[in-house]
C-alpha cells in the first residue's frame, strides 16, 4: 500500500473511532450526571458535552465521508459497492437522530444552568427532552455499529 492510501485508511478508522467513542462517552455521562438529579452536575456535565460534540463529533463527521470517498476511489472500490450504499444510508440515518440530539443537548443545557442559578430542581422540560435525548441515541448508535460491522467485514451485498 501507498503511504496515501494508508493515510486515508488511519484517518478514517480515527474518524470512526471518534465517532464511536465520544458518542458512547457522551452517553454514559450525560445519564451518569441526569441520575443524580442535580441541575448544576448536569450543566456542567451538558455544557461539557456540546463543547465535545462540536469538537469532536463534528470534525469527525465531516471528515468521515471525505476520507471514505477518497479511500474507496484510492482503493478501487465503487461507491455502489453493496456494503458502502448501505454504510452511507446508515450514515444518514445517524445523521438524523445527531441533528436534533445536538439542538436538545443545548436546550438541557441552558434549562439546567437556569436551573442552578435558581438554586431549583431539574424541570419537567430537562426530564421530557433527556428521555428523547436517550431514545434518539439507541438507533444512532446501532447504526454506529452496523457501519463499523461494515467497513471491517465489507460483506457482498448486492444492489
Amino acid at each position: 500500500m501507498s503511504l496515501w492510501v494508508d493515510t486515508l485508511r488511519w484517518l478514517h478508522v480515527i474518524g470512526a473511532t471518534v465517532l464511536f467513542g465520544t458518542g458512547a462517552g457522551i452517553a454514559f455521562f450525560m445519564l451518569m450526571a441526569q441520575r443524580t438529579g442535580r441541575a448544576d452536575i448536569v450543566a456542567h456535565v451538558a455544557g461539557t458535552v456540546v463543547i465535545a460534540d462540536t469538537i469532536f463529533t463534528a470534525t469527525a463527521v465531516i471528515m468521515q465521508p471525505i476520507t471514505g470517498v477518497l479511500l474507496a476511489q484510492a482503493m478501487g472500490w465503487p461507491l455502489s459497492e453493496g456494503w458502502i450504499v448501505l454504510s452511507l444510508l446508515l450514515y444518514v440515518v445517524t445523521g438524523l437522530f445527531w441533528l436534533p440530539v445536538v439542538w436538545i443537548q443545548i436546550r438541557i443545557r441552558n434549562l439546567t444552568r437556569q436551573a442552578a442559578i435558581e438554586n431549583r430542581p431539574l424541570p419537567p422540560e430537562e426530564k421530557r427532552l433527556f428521555r428523547i435525548w436517550f431514545a434518539c441515541g439507541f438507533p444512532a448508535f446501532a447504526a454506529v455499529l452496523a457501519i463499523l460491522w461494515l467497513m471491517v467485514t465489507r460483506p457482498g451485498i448486492g444492489l
